[in-house]
C-alpha cells in the first residue's frame, strides 16, 4: 500500500472517530434548565440624590443674576446679590457714630490726664479723678460698641451675596433681576453631581426587591434594544409606598451626561424562573439568524433572550439534553 492512501485511511478513521458516540469531543457543552432570575422591564428616571434650593439670608432687590437653568456652578460660587439700600444708610450713620465716638474718647482721655496730673498736686479730690476715668472708660466702651454693630451691619450686607451650597447643575431658577424677595426665598435650585435611577415597581414584587441587588440598565432612551446593556445596583429601597408602588434608586455608571428626569429601561428581578441558558460564544449569527450548533446534527437556529448569568437565555430552539460543539470561529453576519 502507498504511504499517501495509508495516511488519508487514517485520516477518515480519526474523523468518523470523533463523531461515534463514545468518541472524544473537545468543547461540548449539555444544554440544560435551571432557575434564573425573573427580571421585569420598568422605566426609571434619573433623579438627583439631593436638590438642594439657594435661598436668600436678607431681603431687598435681586441685583447680578448669575446664572440660568442647566448652569453648571461649583460650592461655593456666587449665584446672584440681594441688594438692600437702607444697609449702606445704616453703615453711613454708624461711620459718622464712629468718627464722634473717637471725639469723645479723645476728649475724656484728656480730662483724665489732666485730672490725675491735678490730683499729683492735691488740687482735686480723688471723687473728681475717678469720675473722670470712668468718663474715659465709658467712651472707649461706646466706640467699640459702635464699630462691632457696625461689622455686624457690614455682615448683613455680606449675606446678600446668594451662594452654591453643593457643587451640580442648576435645575430651576424663579427669579429675575430687580425682583423683590424676602429672606428664605428660593434664588435656584441645585442637583447634586451624584446621580441614581429612581424606578418604581408594583407593590406585589416588594419582597423580592433589596439593598445590594444587581441590576440590568438599558441603552439610553425608550427604544427597546438589548444590547449596550449595563449593571448597576440597589442603593436603597425607600419604606414607604407610593400610590401602591415600591420605590428604590439603582445607582450606575456614566448619568452625569443625563437629564435629571430623563427615563430610561431597567430589568429588575422579581423572583426566580426555570430557562436554558447556553454560553454566549456557543452562538453564532449568519444573516441576522442566531444558530447554535447541536453535535451528531449540525447548525439549528435559536431565539436568544437576555444576557443571564454563564451565558444567554434560549427562548426557543433547543430542548434540555442537547449537546452543543463550540463553532470553530465565530460566525457572524450582515
Amino acid at each position: 500500500m502507498q504511504p499517501s492512501r495509508l495516511f488519508a485511511g487514517l485520516a477518515i478513521v480519526a474523523g468518523l472517530t470523533g463523531l461515534l458516540p463514545g468518541g472524544p469531543r473537545a468543547q461540548e457543552f449539555t444544554v440544560e434548565v435551571r432557575p434564573v432570575d425573573d427580571l421585569k422591564a420598568v422605566f426609571a428616571a434619573v433623579a438627583s440624590l439631593d436638590t438642594t434650593p439657594a435661598r436668600t439670608r436678607i431681603g431687598g432687590t435681586i441685583s447680578g443674576l448669575a446664572v440660568d437653568e442647566g448652569s453648571p456652578v461649583e460650592e461655593g460660587e456666587l449665584l446672584a446679590r440681594v441688594e438692600d439700600p437702607k444697609l449702606a444708610l445704616e453703615v453711613a450713620a454708624l461711620d459718622a457714630r464712629i468718627e464722634s465716638a473717637k471725639a469723645e474718647v479723645k476728649l475724656a482721655g484728656i480730662e483724665r490726664d489732666r485730672f490725675k496730673t491735678l490730683r499729683g498736686r492735691g488740687t482735686v479730690s480723688q471723687a473728681a479723678l475717678d469720675s473722670a476715668e470712668t468718663a474715659s472708660s465709658v467712651a472707649t466702651g461706646t466706640l467699640a460698641a459702635l464699630r462691632v454693630e457696625r461689622a455686624l451691619v457690614v455682615e448683613r450686607q455680606a449675606e446678600g451675596d446668594v451662594l452654591a451650597p453643593k457643587p451640580g447643575r442648576v435645575l430651576e431658577v424663579p427669579v429675575t433681576d430687580g425682583q423683590v424677595v424676602l429672606p428664605g426665598e428660593t434664588v435656584a435650585v441645585i442637583a447634586a453631581q451624584a446621580y441614581v435611577l429612581r424606578l418604581h415597581l408594583p407593590e406585589r414584587h416588594a419582597r423580592f426587591l433589596k439593598e445590594g441587588d444587581p441590576v440590568l440598565v438599558g441603552a439610553r432612551g425608550l427604544a427597546v434594544d438589548d444590547k449596550g446593556m449595563r449593571e448597576g445596583r440597589v442603593r436603597q429601597v425607600y419604606p414607604e409606598l407610593d400610590r401602591g408602588r415600591v420605590v428604590a434608586d439603582v445607582t450606575v455608571e456614566g448619568l452625569g451626561d443625563y437629564f435629571v428626569g430623563e427615563r430610561t429601561r431597567v430589568y429588575v428581578a422579581t423572583g426566580k424562573r426555570p430557562a436554558i441558558v447556553v454560553p454566549a460564544d456557543y452562538l453564532f449569527t449568519r444573516s441576522g439568524v442566531t444558530y447554535a450548533r447541536l453535535a451528531d446534527v449540525g447548525d439549528t437556529v435559536v431565539q436568544p433572550g437576555l444576557p443571564a448569568p454563564g451565558g444567554i437565555e434560549i427562548l426557543s430552539g433547543l430542548r434540555p439534553g442537547d449537546v452543543l460543539v463550540k463553532p470553530a470561529e465565530p460566525e457572524t453576519g450582515s
